[in-house]
């Protein structure tokens, strides 16, 4: 039999599903109070709704709520090690397991207040940028019991339907950091339904004593994994009684399977490969899982507001972080906000010029305007373009010149009207198409880094919200040059890239002597090769030296002029030539960094960045040099600097 609760004209009923037609139950009478009558119970009060329904409704003209809108408890457990292993192994820990995973089943405590329903839309978890489903099975107790044995948990078990746990993958890797157990990670919401199917309609699937179910999870359409719910490890019967233990369970309680391995999004994450991942849930997503037997269930994905923040409670046991100023010379105030550097140029400075810090600018004509680069989430960018508006209320936005590819400098183009045209080097499309998902970079501020890099990662990334970013790319690209005219007044775009990433184009406004360099300049705030050559980038100094502009707007820290340009040429020069003496002499890539002596370099703020640096130019020096990870590097970065500080 497939039970279905469902809403009708007169509110919430209970029905049998014959064909397309359901066939209710008198008025007022809940599932759960029909499971509590026991297996003999629930069947007559069955036949008794095919036989004399109190009314019949059409499938497709109700609303199907979850069998059990509120059940009295839900326990999810984790019967598909393979799930676990895969789960260890997309995060980088390995496919082995702890023994304790052979030796009794895991569960946890999910939220009855959360269940949704088989066609609800999926709210986000408030603050999450990892939004991600689970495709499982369900068992329904219908028969009171404690201290079972394995036998007599199976006996107990009145139903079976399809079960949702929907995971925050960033706040529950969080929280394990905790070793207490799941919190807001899995509370967002857990999917019932559409039916609870009696076990004498699924026993031509069992396979020893298992539920041998075909699924399949779908995203959007396009699938995401598949699989049978016979691989479980731990039975049905094994967990129930485990639970079982010292417990009363009741009629209408809820035990998860587990999720069916390949059939949730975090498996699918590869550390060494992440432009590979089908990337997290978004507003909008549809989510599809489907089971033999127990039917379909279909959700839209809904963003929530954000969290009201809580602040931090003070660590006793932490180093003060020390003060990070930049020092270099300004050629206008070095606050955050707008600064007029020119004739209707403006430059927008966020200090401190560390990670995420960076700089963009306006150039405005006769009723038309050039915006140089967005922001590393929604709200710097939001801010920037308010504060913006008079200029731009006069002089609207027509054209947005990207940089380069890094977030800081284009997580915000979302936020541009649709008629602005974005503009960027070949390169740098490229790397923003094939690149990594924004929502990834929460990572580094939930991951487990050890006890010196993980408050190193916090520190530098904690202050940015990367969740809801929509990666909008390029709408014309060029090769090396590109001149528009913007309202009357020549714009010069020079690719002057490969160096900092893939492609680094400047602006430069020759009638108001203003050059913008993107983050081929970081003044006062040490430079980081992601790509390289250095010398490539020493002779992109060279060309915006030669631009002669008075006035340079970085990437990141105060606006300077060529002297800014200079010192950045020179502290590549300086990290090159020690590199290749060091590669000269023998020393390893790590043993160069940690001797190298930065001098008049050295109060540059982010100084671990040479780790690196140096490390890119021994890649150019030997191509042989394993490849590392961009985590492994800030990891690295982080004991370098940890070793500096004494």
């Amino acid at each position: 039999v497939k039970w279905v609760t469902f809403h009708g004209d007169d509110g919430e009923r209970v029905g049998v599903l014959s064909g397309a037609d359901i066939y209710a139950t008198p008025s007022g009478v809940t599932l759960l109070e029909l499971i509590g009558r026991g297996v003999d119970g629930l069947r007559e009060a069955g036949e008794d709704a095919l036989r004399s329904p109190s009314a019949v409704a059409r499938l497709d003209r109700v609303r199907l709520l979850a069998p059990i809108p509120r059940p009295p408890s839900i326990r999810d457990s984790l019967c598909f090690l393979d799930h676990m292993r895969n789960c260890q192994a997309a995060l980088g820990a390995g496919r082995a397991l702890a023994d304790t995973w052979y030796r009794i089943p895991a569960f946890y405590f999910a939220c009855p207040a959360t269940v949704l329903g088989p066609y609800d839309d999926a709210p986000m978890a408030p603050g999450s940028a990892w939004q991600d489903f689970e495709l499982e099975i369900a068992a329904v107790i219908g028969t009171a019991g404690s201290d079972l044995t394995v036998e007599e948990a199976e006996r107990a078990i009145v139903g079976y339907t399809i079960f949702n746990d929907w995971s925050a993958r960033d706040l529950q890797q969080l929280e394990g950091q905790l070793a207490i157990g799941q919190g807001k990670g899995k509370d967002s919401g857990v999917t019932l339904g559409p039916y609870l199917v009696t076990p004498d309609e699924l026993e031509p699937h069992r396979r020893d004593g298992k539920l041998d179910l075909q699924v399949t999870a779908l995203v959007n359409d396009t699938v995401i994994g598949s699989g049978s719910t016979a691989q479980m490890d731990w039975t049905f019967g094994e967990i129930i009684s485990y639970v079982s233990r010292g417990v009363m369970l009741t009629p209408g309680d809820v035990i998860g399977s587990g999720t069916v391995p390949t059939c949730t999004l975090v498996e699918h994450l590869n550390p060494a490969a992440l432009e590979s991942f089908p990337g997290w849930l978004r507003h909008g997503d549809v989510v599809t899982l489907r089971v033999e037997g127990l039917g379909e269930t279909r959700q839209t994905v809904r963003s929530r507001r954000a969290p009201h923040p809580l602040p931090a409670r003070p660590n006793p046991d932490a180093a003060p972080a020390p003060a990070r100023v930049n020092h270099a010379p300004a050629k206008v105030p070095y606050t955050r906000g707008l600064h007029k550097v020119a004739d209707r140029v403006w430059a927008w400075t966020l200090p401190d010029g560390g990670y995420g810090w960076s700089n963009a600018g306006l150039v405005a004509g006769d009723g038309a305007s050039l915006l140089v680069d967005t922001l590393f989430d929604l709200a710097l960018t939001r801010e920037m373009l308010d504060a913006m508006r008079p200029i731009t209320e006069a002089a609207p936005i027509t054209d947005a010149l990207i940089t380069h590819s890094n977030g800081d400098h284009t997580h915000g183009n979302q936020l541009l009207d649709a008629s602005v045209r974005i503009l960027a080097a070949r390169g740098t499309a490229e790397e923003i198409a094939h690149g990594m998902a924004p929502e990834m970079l929460a990572m580094v501020q939930t991951a487990n880094l050890g006890p010196v890099a993980t408050p190193y990662a916090r520190d530098r990334f904690g202050h940015f919200e990367f969740g809801g970013i929509t990666l909008r790319n390029a709408d014309q690209t060029f090769d090396y040059e590109l001149t528009i005219d913007v309202g009357g007044r020549r714009v010069d775009m020079l690719n002057l890239g490969p160096a900092h990433t893939a492609a680094d184009s400047v602006v430069h406004v020759p009638d108001a002597g203003v050059l913008f360099g993107g983050d081929l300049l970081f003044i006062g705030c040490t430079p980081i090769v992601w790509a390289g050559p250095i010398a490539n980038w020493i002779r992109a100094c060279d060309v915006m030296i030669a631009l002669d502009a008075p006035i340079v707007v970085p990437g990141h820290g105060p606006v300077t002029d060529p002297d800014g340009i200079r010192a950045v040429r020179g502290y590549l020069a300086h990290v090159a030539a020690h590199a290749e003496d060091a590669h000269r002499r023998g020393l390893s890539w790590a043993e160069a960094a940690d001797t190298i002596e930065l001098g008049e370099y050295a109060t540059w703020l982010d100084a671990e960045r040479v780790v690196v640096n140096v490390y890119q130019r021994y890649r150019e020096l030997d191509p042989g040099t394993p490849p590392l990870e961009v985590m492994a590097l800030l990891v690295m970065q982080a004991e370098w600097l940890a070793r500096r500080s004494g």
